[in-house]
């Protein structure tokens, strides 16, 4: 698990020297505090003559072949050269092939087999690895960078093509030090960052640069990029399959998924929340092990977001080695170490607990599992029933006539973060618009609405013609002709698994110099779940439970069973005491660098609103407060 960065440019001017690739390289010394390589060519020519300049930058958390597997790493006769980030779950089975076709290895890290395996086949060679990672190879003969995402978005790429120099990192700092493209904020994105509490790509909170999509790669030659999808499963084919063919199924992919990111050279545990997608993981990983795995779990003195006592009972039942962390978060520090390290807006709150368990896991452990996908694959989250039933009502009922729609729209809004006064306003809110839109409206930070009558005037004019809803749609239309529940499951993972749960959880943990796996997304095992009939799935109120048809005997019953918490924090709260100081100072300060973009009086009356116990804007707040914090860390 490591850091890259490097560039290629084909003019002199573009060039860029030892010291700014080592600064680029070092801008990201967290995700890889082991190690640190460049590689620099300022001397190649392409078949024209003309002068081509190249760099790579790695940094290291060593894993796997703790005194080898140096990178940059070349092939045998120096033509290809590589920077990887990740972790190749089968790079056994490919070294054994390659290894057989000819091919010898001077390390016996995963990198390796990457670099022969493009050697033979190309860009076709992503489409055979199981694994995160983000690439970057140079070919000298053929003149040409390439990257290249895996398949769900677990480990980030961002780049820019400027002046004929493309520039490429893991994080946006890498960029930033490379000078001259993070200069523009793009109006869209803080558009997009406010409906969906993150940027999704390719556009990046700068004009001019790009994340690389998940299941990508990306050729730049000729002072030009092309970008491909090389993953190309189509998730609107429904197999039938009888239950116990797909608990076998399942239970054969999730097994061996755990036991190919068990492999590692140092101390590994796993992320036990007491839910059931962490539960599995761990049971699995337990049943694989000799000796009791090491869990940890995070809590904090509110009830109604302490999980802690449930991941104590399956830490028990397990016997695994457990240890409970419990942390009283201080949203007034940690809110800029985040706007640091996720460099650009992104709201989601759990990233302050997911940060936290990330530092204290890493006192312990190098690699921790976790239950990360398990919603998104196998319909576990409440949303999918609420559109479940808002499809079953709109079939009954013309919206106008549901009984109570009027009445509960009217009634005062609840400051619970569960309630179901909350949840029911949510919900009928959304009631008469298609399923698509519906599901946005459940989704989003600032519904559409609200966010025209937040914005200034001349930030209005500004924003492009794009509607941030295209986004999910695309997602959506991917699913085309199956029910609402797969269309929706299908959707998130798409777009949210890999542009929040994924980016939270990386920036959170590399930031911490600890790697997290997570077997609940190997491409195999996502793949079939989309495939399954959703009855296997998700029976009216409950989903996942394929699940526990197939693991139910592993963890104690009551785990499939309980209510679903999630991985929160006490926001609404927060805004009402830590936090009320910093947002007057700040959002509402003569100095707000938000000015040009939102309306004052709408935010005093969002924040007024919040403090009065009238309306619950925590979420809300929240993210205007990033966007803000962000504004004056990077601009």
């Amino acid at each position: 698990m490591c850091g890259i960065t490097g560039a290629v440019w084909l003019d002199s001017r573009q060039s860029i020297d030892q010291s700014l690739l080592t600064k680029m390289t070092d801008a990201i010394a967290h995700r890889g505090p082991d190690d640190s390589q460049t590689w620099l060519d300022t001397n190649h020519h392409d078949a024209y003559g003309n002068r081509v300049g190249v760099g790579l930058g790695f940094r290291r958390l060593s894993i796997i072949d703790l005194e080898g597997a140096r990178q940059p790493m070349a092939n045998e006769d120096g033509s290809v050269r590589m920077v990887f980030n990740g972790e190749i779950y089968n790079f056994q089975t490919l070294r054994r092939r390659l290894e057989g076709t000819g091919h010898t290895f001077a390390t016996h890290g995963d990198g390796e087999s990457i670099l022969h395996l493009y050697e033979d086949e190309g860009t076709d060679c992503f489409s055979q690895l199981n694994g995160m990672f983000a690439i970057a190879i140079w070919d000298t003969n053929r003149n040409r960078m390439v990257l290249a995402r895996d398949r769900i978005g677990q480990k980030p790429l961002y780049y820019a093509v400027k002046n004929n120099r493309l520039v490429f990192g893991s994080e946006l700092k890498c960029l930033v030090q490379a000078g001259g493209v993070c200069n523009e904020i793009d109006p869209g994105a803080i558009d997009e960052f406010l409906t969906y509490q993150y940027i999704p790509p390719p556009s990046t909170i700068w004009k001019g640069v790009h994340k690389l999509a998940p299941g990508h790669f990306a050729v730049f030659e000729n002072g030009r990029i092309r970008v491909e999808r090389y993953w190309n499963y189509d998730p609107s084919v429904e197999v039938p399959t009888r239950r116990e063919e797909a608990c076998e199924r399942i239970r054969e992919l999730l097994t061996d998924s755990v036991r190919l990111r068990m492999q590692s050279d140092v101390p590994l545990g796993s992320f036990l929340s007491g839910g059931i997608d962490s539960s599995l993981v761990t049971a699995i990983a337990q049943s694989l092990s000799d000796t009791p795995v090491r869990t940890f779990s995070i809590g904090f003195p509110v009830s109604d977001f302490d999980e802690t006592a449930y991941a104590a009972q399956v830490a028990k039942h397990l016997g695994t080695q457990h240890e409970r962390f419990e942390v009283m978060p201080n949203g007034v520090e940690i809110i800029d170490k985040l706007v640091w390290h996720y460099d650009e807006p992104f709201g989601d709150s759990s990233a302050v607990p997911t940060w936290y368990l990330s530092e204290l896991t890493r006192r312990k452990v190098t690699v921790a599992l976790s239950g990360d996908g398990g919603d998104e694959l196998f319909a576990g989250y409440e949303r999918y029933q609420a559109l479940w039933l808002s499809n079953k009502l709109q079939k009954i009922f013309p919206i106008h006539r549901i009984p109570g729609i009027g009445l509960i729209q009217r009634l005062p809004d609840s400051q619970k973060q569960r309630s179901l006064m909350r949840r029911a306003k949510r919900f009928t809110e959304a009631l008469g618009r298609p399923a698509a839109r519906r599901y946005l409206e459940w989704l989003q930070i600032f519904p559409e609405s609200m966010r025209a009558g937040l914005y200034t005037d001349d930030f209005l004019k500004e924003l492009p013609g794009d509607d941030p809803f295209d986004f999910l749609d695309a997602a959506w239309t991917r699913s085309k002709g199956r029910d609402v529940v797969t269309r929706a499951s299908t959707s998130d993972v798409l777009t949210y698994l890999p542009c929040d749960l994924c980016t939270k959880v990386d920036i959170a943990s590399m930031g911490n110099g600890l790697e997290v796996r997570q077997p609940l997304l190997d491409y195999r095992l996502v793949e079939y779940a989309a495939s399954l009939p959703v009855n296997l799935k998700f029976r009216g109120r409950r989903g996942k439970l394929i699940l526990q048809d197939t693991f139910g005997s592993m963890i104690p019953k009551e785990i499939f069973t309980r209510k679903k918490m999630g991985f929160g924090i006490p926001i609404a709260n927060w805004f009402r005491n830590e936090l009320k100081p910093m947002v007057h100072d700040t959002l509402l300060g003569d100095d707000a660098r938000i000015a040009p973009y939102m309306r004052r009086e709408v935010i005093e009356e969002l924040v007024r609103a919040h403090e009065q116990n009238e309306h619950n804007h925590g979420y809300r707040l929240w993210n205007l407060l990033i966007l803000e914090k962000w504004l004056r860390r990077w601009t």
